[in-house]
């Protein structure tokens, strides 16, 4: 019976040795764990890629029986102005408590880069006001948002999205222990919907077993809400083929359904990724996709859009036949 408690936080790594993926970064995460010597950090990679999990195993290890009053984790996305700088975080780094010698209290501020600017300015001069108690890590998706003061007083260090291989060794863990039903379908769906991210493939996972007690392909969709994925690839079949007015046709009742063009166009492109097709096409179909993304994130979120990429890509086909 699968346990009614968070499993993103049940099966949260506790060690360095557990985090799966970035093993550059972990090197260097281990090497500072064995020398004691924490430098102020910054994290950079996209979400839900281990990226805090790994700072708080190395502040635990560091503090061990400490760890509760010498560590502090805070997310910036949720407190990001310059009040909380002054007040939350100047305290704790004031904070007088007894460490070993060589050790200092460890900040680590989550989605630093949703930050004000005036807030990091005042983060600058904390940093530099308390080199000698306190360390920093700060975690965040875009380092270039960070000004560069705060950027020249860190060492960086870039995590990338975990491999599919990565994150199915971590779910076959939790399915084993949790004892949940699940075929090979729901493991390939959980994968295609994470996109690299070990926090959303955990979530689903929790979710979808919640839901209906059986982790396939049919219900991992429907708890993600991600558009039929064989329509999808019908679409892409009659782009390869040439046929535009049987892919728009086959793809307009999606739209109708409600997705957004985001939706369509991610979906599209995930699939074209892994499509088995002449690679030279797949190369143009990417191309003519990254414009069509382009497009909507710029404010042409229509199907008028999505049908002109078919229409592109399809005579593109041809034009190769």
């Amino acid at each position: 019976m699968a346990s009614k408690e968070i499993w993103l936080e049940k099966y949260r790594p506790r060690t360095l040795d557990e985090v799966q993926g970035n093993e550059d970064a972990l090197i260097k995460l281990r090497t500072i764990a064995e020398e004691g010597n924490v430098p102020n950090m910054i994290l950079v990679g996209p979400p839900g890629i281990g990226k805090t999990s790994s700072v708080l195993c190395l502040a635990r290890t560091l503090l061990a029986d400490v760890f509760d009053s010498c560590a502090l984790e805070m997310n910036a996305s949720d407190e990001r102005g310059i009040d909380v700088v002054r007040e939350k975080i100047k305290s704790f780094a004031q904070k007088k408590v007894n460490l070993k010698p060589g050790l200092h209290k460890i900040i680590i501020l989550d989605e630093a880069d949703s930050l004000t600017e005036g807030a990091q300015q005042a983060l600058r001069m904390i940093i530099s006001d308390f080199a000698d108690t306190t360390r920093f890590v700060l975690s965040c998706n875009d380092s270039s948002k960070l000004i560069d003061a705060i950027q020249s007083r860190c060492a960086i260090l870039r995590f990338t999205k975990l491999t599919d291989e990565q994150i199915l060794r971590r779910l076959e863990e939790i399915v084993e222990k949790e004892n949940i039903k699940i075929d090979k379908g729901g493991k390939e769906a959980l994968l295609f919907t994470c996109e690299g991210d070990m926090r959303q493939a955990i979530n689903n996972l929790q979710a979808t077993y919640t839901a209906f007690k059986l982790v396939n392909k049919e219900n991992v969709l429907k708890v993600c809400d991600v558009p039929n994925v064989e329509v999808l690839q019908q679409v892409i079949a009659e782009c390869v083929n040439g046929n535009f007015h049987a892919a728009q046709k086959k793809l307009y009742p999606l739209w109708e359904e409600g997705y957004t063009a985001y939706d369509l166009v991610n979906n599209l492109y995930k699939l074209i990724q892994t499509q088995d097709m002449d690679k030279q096409l797949q190369y143009e179909f990417m191309r003519e996709m990254a414009f069509l993304k382009m497009k909507v994130l710029e404010g042409l979120p229509t199907f008028l859009q999505i049908s002109g990429y078919l229409a592109k890509i399809s005579s593109i086909a041809n034009s190769k036949k």
